[in-house]
């Protein structure tokens, strides 16, 4: 027999190359344990397994002979895998707390970008890299669309989560470029891969749906760009629409560019006149003076202006949008919005709002509720639930929208609700996951 230092040495060696399964079968039943039925199992429990599965692998490996069975390493071995099997067990434990109970797909997609994409003020950067890729079914982008796209880049708020990212620079890729269609994938580090299919169509599908584009002369004012909203007054008649294109006939050409001679748009460096060039802007202002205004303006008065040979154009006040503030400052917050659709059956079907006690029970406040038109009243059995959410709409801010959708703002605890609502409602992330699980 081996000195001592030696048995042990080849004791701690025969430890690890037999603890290794043990440690793993360990590990695994101490998570399920903890992660399925919150209990944490014995570790004496645990202990007395890993010898049993480590004597059965020391036995196919010859470690149980005779010769060997009695000798300082075979203790030495035990201790080792014991110790293996408590620590495997422990970490399979702590996992078992940590990892989310609902580990969904929804709860991926609300990842948000590493903290080292964010700037020091807290926002991101968003940059799209590599080659813009063509959409199937759309013809591919021009040279030149597709090198603005690819060398543009997006500043956001960096609390955002990843796929809000996505939708909102794809929205923003739409109204610069004016693009039919585009699909965004943001890594964590604020990198854009974008594919985007070119423009389809003209003015048409600026146009919103029931109006009309018309086009009138006029004296335009300096500043007037696209999305404005102006006041035509012709000969007879008064008419509000949105400014869809503004040129000024009048306005001055650019002058032409002198070779060598610096221009107002040049950077003069020490090694001569460097251009810079700058993208234009989606939606251009004009100069002002004569020329011609193409207005969206409801389908009733566009026959005004088209009779009209020339009108007169003033831009009316926009106003201050407070609700754009309180959305800030309910995100500043940490809340969010979301919308929820009440499935049939479910926790707040046939029930109102104060039955219900969301606010107490969830966590969120329903800001406004959406149902269509002819719900409730004409199915079996509900019709007082259609009376319940008309008085409620009577008592809260109500208002029907052209898709026929009767909506209630700020609804009161006396609002039923019944399958197919839709439920605008605001608060904590994981409290609007915890509502939309249990409601929709």
């Amino acid at each position: 027999m081996a000195s001592l230092p030696v048995e042990v040495l080849f004791g701690i060696y025969l430890g690890l190359l037999t603890g290794i399964v043990p440690a793993f079968v360990s590990g695994a039943l101490g998570f399920a344990f903890k992660y399925l039925t919150g209990v944490t199992l014995p570790g004496l429990g645990v202990v007395v397994l890993a010898v049993a599965i480590a004597g059965i692998n020391g036995g196919l490996m010859g470690l149980m002979e005779p010769a060997v069975a009695n000798s300082p390493r075979i203790v030495t071995a035990a201790v080792v895998v014991m110790m293996l099997s408590l620590y495997a067990h422990s970490q399979g434990d702590k996992l078992g707390v940590a990892l989310p109970k609902r580990f969904s797909l929804q709860r991926i997609r609300e990842r948000t970008l590493s903290g080292d994409a964010l700037d020091v003020f807290g926002g991101v950067t968003v940059t799209v890299t590599g080659a813009v890729a063509d959409m199937e079914g759309y013809p591919p982008l021009s040279a030149d669309l597709r090198a603005q796209v690819a060398g543009s880049s997006w500043s956001f708020p960096g609390d955002l989560p990843v796929f809000e990212l996505e939708s909102r620079l794809a929205e923003r890729l739409k109204t610069e470029f004016e693009l039919a269609d585009v699909s965004v994938t943001v890594d964590s580090r604020g990198r854009a891969t974008v594919a985007a299919a070119p423009p389809v169509g003209g003015l048409s599908r600026l146009v919103p749906k029931g109006e009309r584009a018309v086009s009138i002369p006029a004296l335009l004012p300096t500043g007037v760009a696209r999305g404005d909203t102006v006041v035509a007054a012709t000969a007879d008649r008064t008419v509000t629409g949105t400014v869809l294109s503004a040129k000024a006939t009048d306005a001055d050409p650019p002058e032409p560019r002198v070779p060598g001679v610096p221009g107002d748009d040049d950077v003069v460096t020490d090694g001569g006149t460097e251009e810079v060039t700058t993208a234009a802007p989606a939606a251009p202002m004009t100069d002002g003076g004569e020329g011609r205004v193409t207005l969206a303006v409801d389908r009733e008065e566009a026959p005004a202006l088209l009779r009209a040979s020339r009108a007169r154009v003033y831009v009316t006040s926009r106003g201050t949008h407070r609700e754009f503030e309180l959305v800030s400052l309910l995100r500043r917050a940490g809340n969010r919005f979301r919308r929820v659709t009440v499935r049939a059956n479910g926790a707040l079907d046939g029930t109102s709002i104060g039955e219900a006690s969301v606010r107490d029970a969830y966590g969120v406040a329903i800001m406004a509720v959406r149902r269509p038109q002819g719900a409730g009243a004409g199915s079996s059995g509900r019709g007082s639930r259609g009376s319940r959410f008309r008085r409620g709409k009577r008592r809260s801010s109500g208002a029907e929208d052209p898709d026929n959708h009767r909506w209630v703002f700020s609804p009161h605890g006396d609002v039923e609700l019944e399958a197919g609502d839709e439920l605008f409602v605001v608060g904590r992330t994981d409290s609007l996951s915890a509502f939309a699980g249990a409601v929709a």
